[in-house]
């Protein structure tokens, strides 16, 4: 019986054939997303019930969508986060769980240094005034120097705060369970939440959601962080009070934001009238070397899973 596998992905192997030749090699059957947007619950039914594998994006894996997949063995997750599976019922179930968490690192780091400059040298701003017709010149600022307060200090967490001290910024950091060893080797001072939001002039967040340590920046700790501070999230939407981060930037008590994730995606909320916030479409992940690995890795994860030979 060959193994059936759905690539739920909207796009795949646009760059880089490899991941495509090596699932042609191996025999599998596969099934792609002809949707041409991110599946909804009812279409991942629809496309992968019959798929013993699935390589999988951001969309929902739910109780719901897992009793209608009975055949399904192993979901490849093309990406580091697996908030989108209730991994409660894949274990039930004895459903294999697999993702690339290192792919991820570089480019989510380099997304948020990335934002950090946007906002600080008024990129965004000053390209938007010369395309209005508009020669005026907004004055900037420079990253050596500041204070950069960096939430979670995972492996994503890490790297952005060995870049940011690389470009000489003070860097100090929360994390719930922190790596010591790590902490005294790159000279990161740990600190309370309360304390890297009232001390930081950026603060980036590089939380993981987890159901038994639900975290989000609320009314109440946006109005701890400095007066003009600036506020970069590249980890979930879900961590930030939408609303309230609304408030805080229209009054200017958080100076500028940098938005690569949103409570609800595709975001078409109010934040995007605002002329102090950096947004862009939960595109941290997406470069060329980095979609092309990470396609890559989620496909041997499958291959490996099934036994199957992994041959380019």
């Amino acid at each position: 019986m060959s193994v059936k596998i759905l690539i739920a992905l909207q796009t795949f192997a646009e760059h880089d054939d490899l991941p495509l030749r090596l699932l042609n090699n191996a025999g599998v059957e596969i099934r792609f997303n002809d949707r041409h947007h991110r599946l909804v619950k009812e279409e991942i039914v629809e496309l992968g019930e019959e798929c013993q594998g699935i390589v999988a994006g951001v969309e929902p894996y739910d109780k719901w969508v897992l009793d209608r997949l009975p055949k399904l063995k192993c979901l490849s997750r093309c990406g580091v986060g697996v908030d989108n599976i209730d991994l409660i019922e894949a274990k039930n179930r004895n459903l294999s769980v697999l993702n690339t968490p290192n792919v991820v690192i570089q480019p989510v780091a380099e997304m948020a240094v990335a934002m950090t400059f946007d906002l600080l040298r008024f990129l965004t701003v000053n390209t938007n005034n010369l395309r209005s017709g508009n020669w005026k010149k907004v004055t900037g600022g420079l990253l050596a120097g500041r204070k950069v307060g960096i939430v979670g200090l995972g492996r994503i967490g890490k790297r952005a705060a060995e870049m940011f001290k690389a470009l000489n910024a003070e860097v100090m950091g929360y994390d719930l369970f922190p790596d010591k060893a790590w902490l005294n080797k790159a000279a990161v001072k740990l600190v309370s939440l309360d304390e890297l939001l009232a001390g930081s002039d950026i603060v980036s967040l590089h939380v993981s959601l987890a159901k038994d340590a639900p975290f989000t920046l609320g009314k109440q700790q946006l109005a701890k962080m400095k007066n003009g501070a600036l506020l970069i999230n590249t980890s979930r939407g879900q961590m930030i009070d939408e609303q309230a981060l609304y408030e805080a930037l229209k009054s200017g008590h958080i100076g500028g934001a940098g938005l690569d994730v949103f409570s609800q995606e595709p975001y078409v909320g109010k934040l995007r009238e605002l002329d102090n916030l950096v947004m862009t479409p939960h595109v941290s992940t997406l470069t060329l070397e980095s979609r092309a690995q990470m396609e890559r890795e989620a496909v041997e994860n499958i291959l490996n899973y099934f036994g199957l030979p992994v041959e380019s």
